[in-house]
Order: structure tokens, then sequence, then C-alpha cells
């Protein structure tokens, strides 16, 4: 949401500058995205008088003009423009002056004739204007003076962060009140009431709605005589300022007043409606299956019907809340213009803009949800100012059919209930007056207050969103701290929480970064992840989601962890080692709510360091990617870091892992999740380059298997001794059975078993593999003797061999 400093203090008195000011919303939730100056013409540009105009003696169709700027000497400046006469005042830009297009002006000689200066027209300084010829200025026009000074072009304009829950701040007015709220001042909301002249509205417009649960509202009022041409400057201005292209005069005042008001309108062409008993008649109703429009933007688009339209007898003319039809386009020859202020269901107008791909300004509004309380406000205003800018006349009255009628809210707020929760003192009149600034009326007090809610804040339903809205705007840096009071609580983390910022430390610590992905998805990335949902689980579809991209609830992060790998690689960062720890969510038939669980997830590619010039092992070469073992090595520090004892990995294939290097985690028998490189066709639907190394396990299964602390060990008193063994085996023996054989046949004596070598190869007879194994025997008490570990060594390698066919290599 762009808000012009401009605009904004036209209905409230700010004299903060702009990022004082956005300091002060950040505070109340509303965030602010940027600060930008726009429209500022630089101080080399002047106003000027042109006192002399003669033909160039070598170019047809350029003039040789001498320029009053205020100095001593008329300037000469060489002008290819043909819209001014001599006498006529108009901006210059002196030698030295860069234009905000980037042109520098300099002195030159232009086919013989020097030229000292520029005269220039609207775009050139970047202002609203006719790009055809010079900016002609009034005849008032103060000769000499700062173009920017007399103009007042200049304009900073604030990027707002609205949260779904505040549509009523998605207009300069809705952020006026807002601002007013936080600054302690009283906002002016625009008012407006348009001079009625001729026959009613009613008696040329009749409206009929047949879904009311679509369209809860729809009123129209007529304005007659209008002539279609370019805004004034100030129209076209002001619908520049709120980020929006200047058209003609009648669609910009409808922009204006989106803009300002929050309200969509639309225009039609009367004459091009069709009548009904001599009147043109609205009807809004739902599409039928395979109707179909062509949009204003020329596109035939089919109806379904869960689309609402508006339509006149002979069929629709416009996308309710998305797009007006080509059929009564507004056009230079328009006359009548037949003006619609109405509110739309937020779901209903999603659907349809998402399923058409049109996203509009309105349609954005219209989702996040239009006061119905505020068509006729909207209609007069923008009927006033229609007649205004185009000479028309307006239809007195407005037909306005309102079958739900939406009625305030009237909520109790506690006085006291209200400081236990905040922690604060704050009295009654505090309260309302916080509470009235923001547009609510209260009565009652000291104890209870009686607020009646306006129905531009439909967010606010409880006691407590009305604490909200006091707090937020007395300010959260103002409650002083305290701790939660309880009997008996002595404060800390649970088990839980402790264990789970053990687990972050613990990825941390092997290499992995903290990041944050969004808990909502494009469904397109399952299809892409090849993930098909478990029997009995499906994916949870947002209702009112912000855009298509986001439709769905992940049941996995594996897909934004790609995404970020993705990000990274395309902008030069290989290496890129992250983990999240966050929600998934499942869905199912006959379940009201989605199933949450936690999972620990982490991403690995490109490589943990880069070599140095000293590392022996550098060459020009590339490094080797981050595979398989490497994602292991991080999910063996997080369950030591947990105490994890009994965990394994087991071969097993995922659709979206390359087979042979993919496999389950269990912890205990339980299986808690997988592991395994990306496959590559999953990598290029992603844009990641291959290898990628992903794993995701269940925060619970860990957490129910972890344990607060390990048990003591001290510190070894005697040495150890170190042996190494070479077992010849069958290529289906794992790794990870002959551990398990060479520590169950170890005893007491054998502290480790570290695996170092797999060799396939010569010596090695075809469907074997030799493993090799550092052995450390250590006793608590004593120093071994040879004789001792000589023992032990020889029933480990015979124990060994006897229960998976190991042979010793020679």
């Amino acid at each position: 949401m762009r808000v012009s400093m401009k605009l904004l203090r036209e209905l409230v008195d700010v004299t903060l500058t702009p990022r004082e000011l956005a300091d002060k919303l950040d505070m109340t939730g509303t965030a602010v995205e940027a600060v930008i100056e726009s429209g500022s013409v630089p101080d080399g540009v002047v106003v000027g008088q042109v006192v002399a105009k003669e033909r160039h003696p070598d170019a047809d169709k350029l003039w040789v003009t001498r320029v009053d700027v205020g100095a001593d000497e008329p300037l000469q400046v060489v002008c290819g423009a043909q819209n001014f006469e001599a006498g006529d005042k108009v901006p210059v830009a002196l030698v030295g002056t860069t234009l905000p297009n980037g042109m520098t002006i300099k002195a030159a000689k232009l086919r013989g004739v020097e030229s000292a200066g520029m005269n220039c027209s609207a775009p050139e300084l970047g202002v609203p204007g006719d790009g055809s010829g010079l900016l002609i200025l009034p005849a008032d026009a103060p000769v000499g003076v700062p173009f920017a000074e007399y103009h007042g072009s200049g304009d900073t304009v604030l990027e707002l962060e609205i949260t779904p829950n505040r549509a009523d701040c998605m207009s300069v007015a809705g952020v006026a009140r807002e601002v007013g709220a936080v600054l302690g001042l009283d906002a002016r909301m625009p008012a407006s009431t348009p001079e009625e002249s001729g026959e009613p509205c009613a008696a040329h417009v009749g409206v009929r709605i047949e879904d009311p649960d679509l369209c809860p509202r729809y009123t129209a009022r007529l304005i007659r005589g209008v002539r279609i041409g370019p805004s004034p400057d100030w129209l076209a201005e002001k619908v520049a300022a709120c980020g929006a292209r200047p058209i003609n005069n009648i669609v910009d005042v409808t922009n204006y007043v989106m803009f300002e008001l929050g309200q969509p309108l639309h225009a039609f062409d009367a004459a091009k409606l069709a009548t009904e008993d001599g009147r043109a008649q609205i009807i809004v109703r739902r599409a039928r299956e395979g109707e179909r429009m062509r949009t204003l933007d020329g596109a035939d688009r089919v109806l379904t019907p869960e689309m609402l339209l508006i339509c006149d007898p002979n069929g629709a003319v416009a996308l309710a809340g998305v797009m007006g039809g080509e059929n009564t386009e507004v056009s230079e020859a328009t006359v009548d213009i037949l003006l619609e202020s109405a509110s739309f269901a937020s779901a209903s107008t999603g659907r349809t803009s998402r399923s058409l791909g049109l996203v509009s300004e309105a349609s954005i509004r219209f989702e996040r949800g239009v006061d119905p309380g505020g068509c006729v406000a909207a209609a007069d205003r923008a009927a006033q100012l229609m007649a205004e800018v185009s000479g028309g006349t307006v239809a007195p009255g407005v037909v306005d059919e309102y079958p739900r009628v939406a009625e305030p809210r009237t909520l109790e707020l506690r006085v006291a209930r209200m400081n236990a929760v905040l922690g604060t003192e704050l009295s009654a009149d505090d309260a309302a007056a916080i509470l009235r600034r923001l547009g609510l009326t209260v009565d009652g007090g000291p104890d209870v207050l009686t607020a009646t809610v306006p129905t531009f804040r439909p967010d606010l339903e409880r006691e407590i969103d009305l604490v909200e809205e006091v707090v937020r705007v007395y300010g959260m840096e103002r409650v002083p701290g305290t701790l939660p009071a309880s009997r008996g609580r002595a404060g800390g983390l649970t088990r839980e929480q402790r264990l789970r910022e053990r687990a972050g430390e613990a990825l941390r610590e092997a290499g992995l970064n903290e990041t944050m992905t969004y808990s909502f998805i494009d469904p397109a990335d399952l299809g892409r992840l090849r993930r098909e949902p478990a029997e009995g689980d499906a994916a949870v579809e947002l209702l009112n989601p912000m855009s298509v991209e986001q439709s769905v609830m992940r049941p996995t992060i594996a897909c934004g962890l790609l995404r970020s790998v993705s990000y990274n690689q395309r902008r030069g960062v290989p290496d890129v080692h992250l983990y999240e720890i966050g929600a998934v969510f499942v869905g199912a038939d006959g379940r009201k709510q989605p199933k949450e669980r936690e999972v620990v997830a982490g991403a690995l590619a490109g490589v943990w360091a880069r070599p140095a010039w000293s590392d022996p092992a550098a060459t020009p070469n590339s490094p080797a990617g981050l595979g398989f073992f490497d994602g292991k090595g991080a999910v063996e520090t997080l369950t030591e870091a947990l105490g994890v004892a009994t965990w394994k990995v087991r071969a097993a294939d995922r659709p979206w892992l390359q087979p042979g290097r993919s496999a389950e985690v269990l912890v205990g028998d339980e299986v808690a999740g997988w592991l395994g490189e990306v496959h590559p066709d999953v990598c290029d639907a992603f844009e990641a380059a291959a290898p990628v190394v992903l794993f995701e396990l269940e925060l619970a299964a860990l957490l129910r298997a972890a344990v607060d602390a390990g048990d003591y060990r001290d510190v070894p008193r005697f040495p150890a001794v170190e042996l190494d063994v070479a077992l010849v085996v069958d290529e289906d023996v794992t790794c990870e059975r002959l551990e398990q054989s060479i520590r169950a046949a170890g005893g007491n004596l054998l502290e480790s078993v570290r695996l170092f070598d797999v060799y396939r190869g010569k010596g090695v007879a075809d469907g074997r593999k030799s493993v090799a194994f550092a052995l450390a025997y250590r006793a608590p008490d004593r120093t071994l003797t040879d004789d001792e570990v000589r023992a032990a060594h020889d029933k480990v390698v015979r124990k060994v061999s006897g229960a998976v066919g190991a042979e010793l290599r020679g």
C-alpha cells in the first residue's frame, strides 16, 4: 500500500518527518517497508518566460528563443517544441542541471546556433502532463523561482505492509485515521455533497441483486453530460502519487477515490447498458456454466457458476470486483456515466481473480473485505469529482440495494480487566480517547466502557481485541516489563523447549544456519517434489490465500528448503547449509482442523569450506559436493546432542531422493524421517544445482528418545591400545551389521569402533568387499597387557567371522 505524504497531510496534520512517522507506525503493527522520495525536480530548473521566438536559420522545426530566467540577461535556448509563443512561461533547465531522466544540460551548438539551457516538457521533469510539447505554466508563475518550489512537485511515499485483517488501512483515509490515533490528532475524513440537478437517478437506473450472499450491497449513481478528456494536473498528480497511471478524467476519479477511501468503483457508459422498463438495468448474479464475456483487457473469458457477474438484460458487463467488460467501456464518445459502488464477498472475488489470473488494486481490496457501510459515501465523493473535472451534472439520489445490512457491533471493555492483562494503570478516559480516535463510539465508565465498532473494523470481535487496540496505540514500549504472577512458579523452560533449543545448537555447531521458510507453498511444488500424500492425508488448501503460489499449507519443509538453496545458488552462493525446525500440516476427510506436527529438516549443498591456497589438497578444479554421508553426519551430531542412543538409518527409496543414496531414519523401532541426496530431476524442477542433501525428522520422536543429561564418564587414566582389522565380506553385508557384531564380541574392553576404509578391487573377489575398522581397547582400572589385548582381539575376529562369514584380509 503506497501512501503519499502530501495526500496524508490533507487529512491529518502530521508534523513529523516521514522517517519519524515510519518509526511510529512500525511500533503499532503497520510496518513501513520503504520510504521513497519521488517526483523531486532539481533546483537547476526555474520558471522562465519566453521573450522572443525566431525560426532557426538552418532547421525548419527548431526555434531560437530568448528566455528570461530572472538573470541579468535572457538566455538563448534552441527549442524543438511547437506549442508555445512569445510571452509564455515555461520551465527552463539551466546548464549543469541533471534532469530526473538522467540527462545533464550542457552549453552546446545546435545546427550552428548556441544554446544555453533547455525549455522542458512535463515528462522531462517527471511530473504529470502532456508530453507533446513544452509544459506551459500559468501567466502568474513567478519568473526565476525554482520550479520545484513553485510546482510543489516533490513528495515522499510510504510503502506500507498492511496485514490481512486491516482492510480499513488499504486507503489514505484509513491510514490517516491510524496516524491520528497514534499521534493524538483528529483525522479529517473526506466529505462530499455533490450538487444534484435534473431527474432522479432512480428514474433512469434499476438494480436487482439475485445473490445477496455474494453481493450484500450495490449502489449506483448517474452523472450526465460528461466530457471525456485528460485529467487536470492536480488529479493526475494525486493518481500518480498513489502508484497508478493517469488515463482520463473519469477513470482517474474512480482510481483516486479507491485509493483515498478504499472503496473500488467502476464507471459504465450508461448508453451501452441494455434497458428494462425504460431504465438501464443492473443485475447482479452468478455466471452460468460456460458463459463468456470479453473483459477490458480484450481477452475472452470462460466463466463458471462460482463467479459473480454484473449484468444487464443482454448479458455480462463486468466481473464483480475484478474487471469491467469491453462492451460497456467508457470512451471519448461517452456522455452519461453509471457509477458503481458496491460490496462483494471476499472469497468469491478472490477465487474469480485467481482462477482468471486477474489481480488488480480493486480485487486485492475486495479479497481483504470492503466495508458495505462506505459505498454511498464513496459514490458521492466520486460523483462530485466527476462533475467537477468533466463538466457533468449529478442526478439526484442514489439507487441503493442493501439486502444484507451490516450492523455495527457493540463490545464491552472492563477497565480493570484491561489493566490486568496489560500490566498498566490506564484510566477509562485514556482508553476511551484512544478508541474514539480509531473511529469507535465509546460510552460508559469509569469501570466498564461500551464501544460501538464501526462496520469498517470487522476484525474487532471480542473484548481482548479492544485491549489490543488500546495497547497498540498507547505504545507497547510504554508498558512496564513484569513476570507473570503464578503461585509456586519458579520460571524456566519446559523439557521440550530445552531439548528443542539443544537441537538447534547442535545443528549450528555442525555448520548449518537456521532459516525460516513460508508455511504456505505452491501446490505445484509438491508435484515438482514428486511427493504423493500418504493414505488418509491430504494437502490443506487455504480458503482465502494471498496468492496461488501460497495456497497450500506445507506438508513438508523440503520444498521451502529447496527453494532457498535454488535462490542462493542462482545468486552466486554455491555453499548452502540450512536447517529449520517448524510445523508441517496434513488434512484428512472428516477432520475439521489439519493435523500439525513439528519436524527438524536440513539442506546441504556445495562444500563445507573452499580450499585455501595453503591446503595441500587444493586443486584448480572445484571440490566435490556434499553427499549422503555429510547429511548423515549432521543427523549423528543432532542425535548425540539429544542423547538419542538407539537410532539407525536403513536403506529406503523416496520418489524425490536418488535410489541407492536415500534412507529412512529409525529411532528405536519407529520410522522418524528420511535422509538422502535429492534426485537430479527434482533439483532441475526447483532450478537447484545437484548434489543437494536433504533430511527431515519428526521432532516428537527425537524428543521421546532424548535424555535430559548423559551419564558422567571420568577422564581415562590408563592408555588405550588401538588395533586395525580388515574383514572381507559379501557385498550384501552392511557396515552397520559388521560394527554391531564387533561390539557384541568385544566385551567390556572394547571402547570404540571406527570405520576407516572400504575397498573393492584387485585382491578381493568379485561380489566381495574389504571393510577396515580401527578398534580401541581400554580398561578403566589398569593398563592392558599385550596378551589381554591380543586375546580380546582374536575373539572379536573369530566371532565376527562366524557371524557374518567374514575372512581376515591378509
